[in-house]
């Protein structure tokens, strides 16, 4: 159980296709292809919002088809070209590996691309340097407050100059980039970042492994890989008594001690307003890349107890 409190509004897999079909027109006028990089929680409510949002409109002809990459990169790049040849009306990746494989294959194709859950538009090269749009391609982003993340930490471990361990996948763009922000945060409070690499889900409890006896909690940025081997980081911190704080809401309620982070399901309704708006004439560029707007903080009361920490002060 957990409480949560708004604070403001490997070898190549082969490839599997999965078909959500709301509800399919013979003509295929519009055809809206989503696809995301792995399947766990966060990513699921995203997905649930954006066809939740689309099933609500006007628009009663939309044809829905998702496909899942299974944690590949080598299969979303399948799944990109494959939607690329549908000419679908627009396409809808989730994550950042999943943006950048179907915008290196559809940028040529003047197909609109509508991301969400992308954290770093600009590292990852879904927006020019200035975040100003690039040509068909708008979006959401799902960059957490990094400052509130680290009062959250100080609140319920009772101390104000913090050790943090930060596990992560090097090979994520938008790891990197959310591991410079915070760890610029927690310097300025007087702490300090161990980072720990996995390069594949299988590495993930290594990684974790290695920090436990030198950090004070352990904090997990918006990164697939390590969300999707959370089971492992659990499995650990929980054994070692370890406070893990996270960038997943979803990730609150299967066992991490607490986040402040943007609502996933809020989410994909801002990506499917955006799609709705497309779908009605609008242009990608006269849409401006939006960051999520609803905020909340999460807190896993079983975890709190289990760990010993004292409630934060509001």
């Amino acid at each position: 159980m957990f409480k949560k409190i708004a604070i403001a509004s490997t070898a190549v897999l082969a490839l599997v296709v999965t078909f959500c079909v709301i509800k399919k027109s013979p003509n295929k006028k519009n055809v809206v292809a989503i696809t995301q990089i792995a399947p766990h929680p966060s990513l699921d409510r995203i997905r649930e919002g954006i066809i939740d949002t689309i099933k609500a409109s006007k628009h009663k002809d939309v044809e829905i088809i998702f496909q899942n990459a299974q944690g590949n990169v080598a299969t979303a790049t399948q799944i990109a070209q494959r939607f690329v040849s549908l000419k679908p009306s627009v396409i809808v990746p989730i994550t950042t590996p999943s943006a950048q494989t179907v915008y290196a294959a559809a940028a040529s194709k003047e197909i609109p691309i509508v991301f969400a859950a992308v954290t770093d538009p600009v590292v990852a090269r879904l927006t020019s340097t200035s975040g100003a749009n690039i040509s068909f391609v708008t979006g959401v982003t799902d960059a957490p407050p990094y400052a509130e993340q680290v009062k959250q930490m100080q609140k319920m471990l009772k101390k104000k100059t913090l050790t943090i361990g930060i596990v992560y996948n090097p090979g994520e763009a938008n790891s990197l980039s959310q591991i410079t922000k915070i760890e610029d945060e927690i310097k300025v409070a007087g702490g300090k970042v161990i980072q720990s690499a996995a390069a594949s889900t299988a590495a993930v409890g290594q990684a974790t492994a290695y920090l436990i006896g030198k950090v004070d909690a352990i904090y997990l940025p918006n990164d697939n890989t390590v969300v999707s081997a959370l089971t492992s980081v659990l499995k650990i911190t929980q054994e070692q008594k370890v406070s893990v704080f996270s960038s997943d809401p979803e990730s609150v309620e299967r066992g991490c001690t607490a986040a402040i982070a943007p609502d996933q399901y809020a989410i994909g309704t801002q990506a499917g307003k955006i799609i709705i708006r497309l779908l009605d004439g609008e242009k990608t560029d006269t849409i401006p890349v939006e960051k999520s707007i609803k905020i909340s903080e999460y807190v896993n009361k079983n975890v709190e107890s289990h760990m010993g920490l004292g409630s934060p002060q509001h």
